[in-house]
């Protein structure tokens, strides 16, 4: 059974999630701690629980879902996975910094690439990974079948969809990606955004006004 710890950081508002199992196995998603108080209660968490970090997973790339991404890296000396063709998004991040007025380095770390339908364990537990390309070009839920739960990042929100006006988004993409993959899943499935409160498949496929 997965266990979800989400965190408000940064800005933007950016959730960042501890997923972990029954045997304190953990994946840190989308690491967005941006100050040193966001840090030390990422860090307070994953220590106070007795958590082994296995893996950095990202939804996409974008700078407010890496703001911790190097700390967490060096910190727990994890590879990072993520989509291959979103790692330009990555790569981007200190020019985007530069337009928000503030320093970026680039990411130097392990990165390992993820594939559509792909499996990734955690001890017993399993998360499967689908490429939703719209918001971002390399956009990826994750979904555990056993728990009921997917991580949905930047696409799927509470009553609405991701942005798509960023780099290479594309609306009908992310229509698309929705459509056919997430509201494939139970309807009891629990969405987890990048952003804001989690709802269901279920709720979303009833009310959200971008699929009505």
């Amino acid at each position: 059974m997965l266990h979800i710890k989400s965190f408000v950081f940064n800005p933007f508002s950016e959730n960042t999630y501890i997923i972990y199992n029954n045997e304190r196995r953990a994946f840190i998603v989308d690491p967005g701690n941006f100050s040193d108080a966001e840090t030390q209660q990422l860090q307070n968490f994953i220590g106070e629980n007795g958590l082994t970090v296995q893996n950095i997973l990202l939804t996409h790339a974008h700078i407010d879902h890496v703001l911790g991404l190097q700390w967490a890296h060096d910190t727990y000396k994890v590879p990072v996975k993520l989509h291959e063709i979103e790692k330009e998004i990555l790569d981007r991040n200190p020019m985007d910094a530069n337009r928000f007025g503030f320093f970026f380095k680039p990411f130097s770390g392990e990165l390992k690439f993820l594939k559509e339908k792909e499996m990734i364990s955690l001890g017993e537990d399993q998360l499967e990974v689908f490429h939703v390309p719209g918001h971002s070009p390399g956009s990826v839920a994750y979904y555990s079948k056993e728990s009921g739960l997917t991580l949905s990042g930047d696409v799927l929100f509470e009553g609405s969809i991701g942005r798509t006006d960023l780099y290479k988004g594309n609306h009908e993409q992310l229509i698309a990606s929705v459509s056919e993959k997430l509201f494939t899943l139970p309807d009891d499935t629990k969405v987890y955004s990048g952003h804001g409160n989690p709802t269901t498949i279920g709720f979303e496929k009833q009310y959200n006004p971008f699929f009505r």
